[in-house]
């Protein structure tokens, strides 16, 4: 699968969104929407896009809104095909407090899951309507099994990783391709942990197994690799076991 020429990011200030977005300009990407709550943010995102050569968008969305993400993402497609929309946006919580505070672990809950399976929905129907692209989720190893220190984002992204396979399982033969990745640790601004957690990587490294997954059309991506494995056997630990791992 060649790169794609236009791409949407949702979630326009996500480290890993853009460095994938600069790495597809560098290959082919020439039109690029940045969408996200308006700030300054987002618009110094843009403005280092455009440097690199692409003509960019900033686009008003909030996850928080999915009633109007019909109408936002509407817009976008409506200027035209779009090759690949990446799904970036997603917030870490707080255990603690979540845990403490109900309505802070529903914000994390409505953000990662309920936002996310809205504009997935959305820009699922709109590549299936204009008959070809890519739909890429940013899901992660958190939620493959739960664990003490953070079953609120956990359970949030194995709501929204088990809801990607299943609608690209519904999208397949109809000429749109819908890929899940699920970094380990990511080493950015939002995620203040030990540098030297297990199997950590890097937006860049991300947004590079992300290029190689589109090429060699994949439906699910762990960056690093070694997760795969790691993972198929952490699934099989004993519950009573796995509460004493240092995870």
């Amino acid at each position: 699968m060649r790169p794609p020429q236009s791409l949407l990011v949702l979630g326009g200030t996500s480290e890993i969104a853009l460095a994938t977005a600069r790495r597809m300009i560098a290959r082919r990407t020439r039109t690029v929407w940045l969408a996200g709550r308006p700030s300054a943010a987002l618009e110094s995102a843009a403005s280092e896009l455009r440097v690199l050569g692409a003509e960019v968008h900033t686009v008003a969305f909030d996850a928080l809104d999915p009633d109007s993400h019909e109408t936002v993402l509407g817009k976008v497609f409506a200027e035209g095909d779009v090759d690949m929309v990446l799904l970036a946006f997603g917030i870490l919580g707080d255990q603690a407090r979540d845990e403490r505070e109900p309505a802070a672990a529903v914000r994390v809950a409505r953000t990662n899951y309920i936002g996310a399976v809205a504009a997935g929905l959305v820009s699922a129907r709109a590549l299936q309507t204009q008959g070809h692209g890519s739909l890429v989720v940013l899901s992660s190893v958190a939620g493959e099994r739960a664990r003490r220190a953070d079953f609120i984002y956990g359970s949030s992204k194995a709501g929204l990783d088990t809801f990607t396979q299943g609608l690209g399982d519904a999208l397949h033969g109809t000429g749109v391709h819908v890929m899940v990745v699920r970094p380990g640790f990511v080493r950015s601004k939002p995620t203040a942990g030990p540098d030297r957690a297990p199997f950590a990587t890097t937006p860049e490294a991300v947004a590079t197994a992300i290029e190689l997954g589109l090429r060699r059309s994949s439906e699910a991506v762990w960056v690093p690799g070694t997760l795969r494995v790691v993972m198929s056997a952490l699934r099989h630990v004993p519950r009573a076991l796995f509460r004493r791992l240092p995870l």
